[in-house]
C-alpha cells in the first residue's frame, strides 16, 4: 500500500527556526484550548442577547463534535502534505470562524459558526504535538509536550475569569474577536519557523470515502451521547437511532479503510502495535477522568460540601498545578528510564486513587481529602498525557507519525462526551432529571443524597480508569525515537517525495 506523504523524516531546523516554530505552536495551542473555557463564561450573556436559551448547550456540542471528527483526518493530511500548510490552514480558518462567531446575529448562526471553529480547532490540535516530534529530540520533545499540556490545563483555570472580564468590560463578541490578533501572531511564527516538507501527494490521494464514512459514524454517536448526558434515556428512540446509525456507519468506515482506501486516514494495522493500542487506552481513560473531575467536582464542592461557586472553581487549581508541574518532570524521566512502564502504572494508579478518594467525600468531609485527590489526579494526568503521545510517536512508522499522534488526540477528545454521558446518566438515575437541574437551589435533594450520588459517580469513574491501569502493565518499552536525528541521515530514495527546508 503506497503512502504518498512524507517518509524520509522532517528536515533539520536551526535554533532560530525551532524557537519561532515553538512559539507558533504554543500560540495555536493556547488559541484552541482556551477558546472553549473563555466562551463558556460568556454563554449566559450570549443566550440572553440572542434569545437562544434553548440552543445553549449546542454551542458547545457543535464545537466539540466537529473538532473530534476532524482530528484523524487532519493528522493524515499533515503526514501527506506536511505540517506547515495544514497548520496555516487551521489557523486561518479558525480566525475566520472566530470573526463570524463574534458577528453572529442569531443563536442558530452561532451554533453553525462554532461548529466551523471546531473543525479548524481540531486541525490545530491534530498537528501541534506532531510538530514537536518534528523539531525536537526525544528528551526535549517529551519535556515540551509536558509544557504544552500544562498550558492546555492552565486554560481551564484562567479561561472563565478572562471570558467574564472581557464580557463585562467590552462585549461578549470580543470573546471571539480577541482570537484574531493572537492568531495572526501564530501565523507569522509558523511561517517563519516551521519547516516546509514538499510532498508528492495530491488531493486525489485523500481518502474522501473514509472521511465521509467517519463523519457519518462519529457525529451521530457523539450527538446521541450528548443527549443522554442531558437527561434523555439511553432507550429513547432518538438516542437509539443515533447510536445504532452511527455504529453501522463505523462498520462501513472500517470496511472502506481496510478494503477500499489506498491511503486510509486511519490505518487499522496500527492497532496491532501494542504500544499504540495501550497508549490509546491510557489516553482515553486519563481524559475520561479529567473531564469527569472538571465537570462534576464543582458540583460536589458546592452541593455536598457547601462551598461557594467562586471558591469551588479555585479548588480545581491543585489538579492543574499537578498537571503543569509533572509534565516536564515526566518528560525527563521518560527519556532517562529504560523501563518507563512504571511511569504509566504510577500515572493511572494516581488517577484511579484520586477518583476513589473523591468517592469518599461527604457533607462533613474536610477539604484536605478532595484537595489530595485533585493533586493525585493532576499528577497522573501530567504523566499520562505526554507519555501517551511520546510512546506512540516512537512506535508508529515515520510516515504515520501524524496519524498516530492525531489518533491519541482523537481518543482524548471523544472521552469527554462519553464521560459526560455515562456519568450524567449515573447522576440522573439517582437524583432525577428535575432535581439535577436545581440541585443547588433546593430541588428536593439533600446534601447527603447528593453525596451518595456523587460517591457512586466517582466510584464508577475509578472503576473505568482502572481499565487504563491494567493496560499499562502490558506495555513493552521501546526506545523513544529521535526523529530530528533521523532526518540528518541521507534521505532514502522515494519517487514521490522531495524534502526542502523552509
Amino acid at each position: 500500500m503506497s503512502n504518498p506523504g512524507t517518509s524520509t523524516g522532517p528536515p533539520a531546523v536551526s535554533p532560530r527556526a525551532q524557537l519561532f516554530a515553538t512559539i507558533g505552536a504554543l500560540l495555536a495551542l493556547a488559541l484552541a484550548s482556551i477558546d472553549v473555557s473563555v466562551v463558556g463564561a460568556a454563554m449566559p450573556r450570549i443566550a440572553d442577547d440572542l434569545n437562544g436559551l434553548g440552543l445553549y448547550a449546542w454551542v458547545g456540542v457543535s464545537y466539540a463534535v466537529a473538532a473530534a471528527v476532524v482530528v484523524p483526518v487532519a493528522g493524515k493530511l499533515g503526514d501527506m502534505f506536511g505540517r506547515k500548510p495544514v497548520l496555516l490552514v487551521g489557523l486561518a480558518g479558525f480566525l475566520v470562524a472566530s470573526w463570524l462567531c463574534g458577528a453572529a446575529q442569531t443563536m442558530p448562526q452561532l451554533v453553525g459558526f462554532r461548529g466551523l471553529a471546531g473543525l479548524f480547532g481540531g486541525v490545530l490540535m491534530a498537528n501541534i504535538f506532531t510538530l514537536l516530534a518534528d523539531i525536537y529530540t526525544p528528551e526535549r520533545r517529551t519535556q515540551m509536550q509536558g509544557v504544552f499540556f500544562g498550558v492546555a490545563g492552565l486554560s481551564m483555570v484562567i479561561g472563565p475569569p478572562v471570558g467574564g472580564l472581557i464580557t463585562d468590560s467590552w462585549s461578549w463578541r470580543w470573546v471571539f474577536y480577541v482570537n484574531v490578533p493572537i492568531g495572526l501572531l501564530a501565523i507569522l511564527a509558523v511561517v517563519v519557523g516551521v519547516p516546509f516538507v514538499r510532498s508528492g501527494a495530491s488531493w486525489r490521494d485523500i481518502d474522501f470515502g473514509g472521511v465521509l464514512a467517519l463523519i457519518a459514524g462519529v457525529v451521530p454517536i457523539l450527538i446521541g451521547l450528548t443527549l443522554t448526558g442531558d437527561g434523555r434515556a439511553w432507550t429513547s428512540p432518538e438516542v437509539l437511532a443515533l447510536l445504532i446509525g452511527g455504529a453501522i456507519m463505523l462498520v462501513v468506515f472500517f470496511l472502506v479503510e481496510t478494503r477500499v482506501a489506498a491511503n486510509p486516514i486511519v490505518p487499522f494495522p496500527l492497532f496491532k502495535t501494542p504500544q499504540f493500542a495501550i497508549m490509546a487506552v491510557v489516553a482515553f481513560f486519563s481524559a475520561f477522568a479529567m473531564m469527569g473531575v472538571t465537570f462534576y467536582v464543582p458540583l460536589q464542592y458546592q452541593g455536598v460540601m457547601g462551598v461557594t461557586a467562586t471558591h469551588s472553581g479555585t479548588l480545581l487549581i491543585p489538579m492543574t498545578l499537578g498537571l503543569m508541574l509533572m509534565g516536564p518532570i515526566a518528560g525527563k524521566a521518560l527519556t532517562a528510564m529504560s523501563r518507563y512502564r512504571i511511569l504509566g502504572v504510577i500515572a493511572m494508579l494516581a488517577i484511579t486513587g484520586g477518583l476513589f478518594l473523591l468517592s469518599t467525600v461527604g457533607p462533613h468531609t474536610g477539604q484536605g481529602v478532595p484537595i489530595t485527590a485533585m493533586i493525585l489526579i493532576g499528577v497522573g494526568i501530567g504523566i499520562a498525557f505526554p507519555m501517551a503521545t511520546s510512546v506512540v510517536q516512537s512506535a508508529v512508522p515515520m510516515s504515520q507519525v501524524g496519524v498516530g499522534t492525531s489518533q491519541v488526540q482523537f481518543w482524548r477528545m471523544i472521552a469527554g462526551p462519553v464521560a459526560l454521558a455515562v456519568l450524567g446518566s449515573i447522576l440522573t438515575a439517582q437524583i432525577g432529571v428535575a432535581a439535577q437541574g436545581d440541585v443547588l437551589g433546593g430541588g428536593g435533594v439533600s446534601p447527603a443524597q447528593l453525596a451518595d450520588a456523587m460517591s457512586n459517580l466517582f466510584l464508577a469513574s475509578a472503576i473505568a480508569t482502572a481499565i487504563g491501569l491494567v493496560a499499562t502493565f502490558f506495555l513493552k518499552e521501546i526506545p523513544l525515537r529521535d526523529m530530528s536525528a533521523m532526518s540528518k541521515k541521507p534521505a532514502q530514495k522515494a519517487p514521490t517525495n522531495r524534502t526542502a527546508k523552509a
